[in-house]
């Protein structure tokens, strides 16, 4: 009899009795259901800089809560600087969520209204000799989105069924093939404006696969995050044709730029640990609808129990169980008849759960498709910690299906034993997993990574420089965006770039030129050069100007 890794998870968890809510179980145990939280909101500051002046553990434990109260001292004391690093900057995004959600607002406004009148001249002149002006509404197909405005640019490299076929080509050819390196960057560039599009409306989105890509949408999602409690995980589905399509693309968005709690994501240390998987992020683990660190359980119960009630009983996501209590109660509920556990009735609306829903129907209709799954940011850690999951859930038939996942300016997801168990299933037959790099982007630096914390990135990264060379490698240089030798060429590069971006148009093409909203955040790079790195202009610039794959360090 087949003994999966699900199994043995329950069966882990049985045997140990183990209880979240009393924490009656060691944290370093490597089979055990284990957590941890960093709650900048528990502390005050005179917590704070005791701890981070004093090195008082005893304040810092004040800022944590896991699946051991014993242990968390130790973690505070081995863990202090990146710990301090968390708190703080989450302290701070707390602090200007609400002026940063405003200022979101009418900076979206002032952006749509200019770019519907013809920029600001369009605009005096509609006031002057008009009398009126077309005023933006959100959620139509006019209205784009901060990042649109960024980079304006809706083409593909190439369109349509030419498109489709060198992606093909890639899927079947020899990888040192011409027509299997064509593909892929067709494949990239197609990630790369998915990604970039993710930040739109759905009548946005709509619009630009259809009539711009000539290609198929399939559907469109906003999800729920529980822990944030709105609709805020988007992402959208899309084939290169309706009938007998070659592959299925799923787009997960990033982090919006002034979206306090995205921001405050990326900055988290908090994890959740799956035995015989690994600690993955606690934040993108909410983002992705598989439970809230208010009910720590609900994790379990969102990852493993409904999963495994889905299968065992054929429940849909309409029909619902009770909630569990403890996972050893979930457990043997379980065992026995079933039907007394589980569901919150935030699965239903769960990103994890729709898309794979509708990938198995679509490949069910595709018998000759594959997927990619894809996504810049907070949208490329989502895009990779879906395989994950499907991985955990032994959905092999889908994984078997799984084309590759391309991510851009990705933070880490999870420590180095879940990079080592997925790359044993995206390394073989062939590499699946891209992750992509521009230069001194700062999210990819995120959570931070030393000898004791324990954020680690797998797979390959793609790494440009800002002269857009490409390196093949491990990890992107400066991988914590920390140190004194780093900082002059962090600044210097920052110079470049905002002199670099008058030019774009006049020595790549008129597509490449940069608008005065672009400029202006490399401006702001002068100060922030992380923040500014990260912009997705950078990402589809990489890729279609980046230079042949010349430079290895892997």
């Amino acid at each position: 009899m087949r003994h999966s890794m699900a199994t043995e998870f329950q069966e882990n968890q049985s045997s140990n009795g183990l209880d979240h809510q009393n924490g009656d179980h060691d944290i370093d145990g490597d089979d055990q259901f284990r957590y941890l939280i960093v709650r900048p909101e528990k502390g005050g500051l005179l917590d704070l800089a005791k701890y981070t002046v004093l090195g008082d553990t005893g304040s810092g434990v004040r800022f944590l809560e896991g699946s051991d109260e014993q242990v968390l001292g130790g973690v505070a004391e081995a863990q202090r600087w990146v710990i301090v690093v968390s708190i703080i900057a989450r302290k701070i995004l707390a602090l200007f969520g609400k002026p940063m959600e405003w200022t979101g607002y009418v900076v979206d406004f002032i952006l749509n209204l200019l770019s519907l009148n013809g920029n600001l001249s369009g605009l005096l002149s509609h006031v002057v000799h008009a009398g009126t002006v077309e005023v933006p509404q959100r959620g139509t197909e006019t209205f784009i989105s901060t990042i649109g405005h960024l980079d304006g640019r809706i083409n593909l490299y190439k369109k349509g069924e030419r498109l489709a076929e060198d992606i093909v080509a890639f899927v079947y050819s020899e990888e040192t093939s011409t027509k299997a390196e064509l593909g892929n960057r067709a494949l990239m560039d197609l990630c790369i404006m998915a990604s970039k599009l993710a930040y739109e409306n759905a009548r946005v989105v709509r619009e630009i696969v259809i009539d711009h890509w000539k290609m198929h949408i399939v559907d469109f999602y906003d999800c729920w995050n529980d822990f944030q409690k709105q609709m805020s995980t988007q992402v959208f589905i899309l084939c290169d044709k309706p009938k007998d399509a070659s592959f299925i693309l799923v787009s997960f968005r990033g982090t919006e730029p002034f979206d306090a709690d995205d921001w405050s994501t990326d900055f988290d240390y908090s994890w959740y640990e799956i035995p015989q998987l690994g600690k993955v992020h606690m934040g993108f683990l909410e983002a992705l609808g598989l439970g809230n660190r208010t009910d720590v359980v609900t994790f379990y119960n969102q990852i493993l129990v409904y999963n495994q009630l889905q299968e065992k009983h054929n429940l849909t996501h309409q029909k619902g169980v009770e909630g569990s209590k403890r996972p050893s109660e979930g457990i043997k509920a379980l065992s026995s008849n079933g039907i007394k556990i589980v569901p919150p009735d935030m699965v239903e609306k769960s990103a994890y759960y729709a898309v794979r829903k509708k990938l198995k129907s679509l490949l069910e209709e595709h018998k000759n498709a594959k997927f990619v799954v894809t996504g810049h940011s907070l949208g490329g850690a989502l895009a990779i910690l879906f395989p994950c999951v499907l991985v955990l859930h032994e959905e092999m038939e889908l994984m078997d299906r799984l084309l590759g996942v391309y991510t851009f300016g990705q933070p880490r997801i999870g420590n180095r034993r879940l990079g080592r168990y997925m790359e044993a299933h995206l390394n073989n037959p062939v590499q699946k997993y891209f992750r992509v790099v521009y230069s001194n982007d700062l999210v990819p630096r995120l959570p931070y990574d030393n000898r004791t914390f324990l954020f680690k990135h797998f797979g390959v990264c793609l790494y440009y420089d800002s002269l857009y060379n490409e390196h093949v490698t491990k990890e992107e240089p400066n991988r914590n965006f920390l140190g004194l030798r780093f900082l002059i060429p962090l600044y210097l590069t920052a110079a470049w770039e905002l002199l670099r971006s008058f030019t774009m148009g006049y020595v790549y093409g008129p597509e490449y030129k940069e608008g005065w909203f672009s400029i202006l955040l490399r401006m702001v790079g002068l100060v922030l050069p992380g923040f500014a790195a990260h912009s997705p202009t950078n990402y589809v610039n990489s890729v279609r100007l980046g230079k042949e794959r010349l430079v290895q360090s892997y």
